[in-house]
């Protein structure tokens, strides 16, 4: 297959044509516009410094269903303390910093770049993307940031500086979803993480259908918060 050189105008190739670790197209730009059109395409950026942008597709994509959400005993337990604070959408910037700060074993610095994190932060701005934060003494600990449109949530990365926040703010978000109606979560591409909480892996094409019928329901534009009252367990 080859890999398309994305153009100015705002437009993508089929997913299908991506090769086979899911590259699709190299180029454009992190504009807010063509970054919504690509997740509405089943199409998400991923490139390191140094890098031109790169559009991936991967095959199969790597999901959760928040219903099939598993909690271990030990984070039950955690939760329950009230070890953290959490809170949505009160510190994006803070936790995408904190997710290009992270330390991540076997990996050479951050694929999250300085213009990646500006065109993130903007579509937090414009009401699209979102933070769920996990906060310990007043400092912010741990959270994941990612992307919604209709019922689908597209996470993008999470980072922990103590023990579990980050799976803690983790099980309230995608409790909150649920609750609120966003019935998949999109972590793209396979981590043990999220294979523990109960992820799976869906055919491109299954995937590209549901979205289909997903992005059909309801937005929900930030900046978000709690239900009053809520709990994940």
């Amino acid at each position: 297959m080859p890999v398309f050189r994305i153009p100015d105008k705002h437009l993508f190739p089929h997913p299908s044509l991506a090769e086979p670790d899911g590259l699709l197209g190299v180029g454009g730009d992190l504009d807010p516009g063509r970054l919504m059109l690509a997740y509405v395409n089943g199409i998400f950026p991923w490139y390191s410094a140094g890098q031109p942008i790169l559009w991936f597709s991967p095959d199969p994509r790597f999901v959760l269903r928040p219903e099939s959400l598993k909690v271990g005993r030990s984070l039950k337990k955690i939760i329950r303390r009230g070890d953290y604070e959490i809170r949505l959408d009160t510190a994006f910037s803070g936790v995408i910093r904190g997710c290009k700060e992270a330390y991540r074993p076997g990996q050479r610095g951050t694929w999250i770049t300085p213009d990646m994190e500006a065109a993130y932060v903007e579509l937090h701005r414009l009401g699209h993307a979102h933070s769920a934060e996990a906060w310990f003494e007043g400092e912010l600990v741990g959270g994941l940031y990612g992307v919604s449109i209709g019922g689908l949530f597209s996470g993008e990365s999470m980072f922990a500086r103590r023990s579990d926040a980050s799976k803690v703010a983790f099980v309230w978000l995608v409790r909150q979803m649920e609750a609120w109606g966003i019935t998949l979560v999109d972590a793209q591409v396979r981590t043990d993480h999220l294979a523990r909480f109960g992820g799976s892996e869906l055919p491109r094409e299954q995937y590209l259908s549901e979205l289909h019928h997903l992005l059909g329901q309801p937005s929900r534009p930030g900046p978000w918060s709690l239900d009053p009252g809520f709990s994940p367990l």
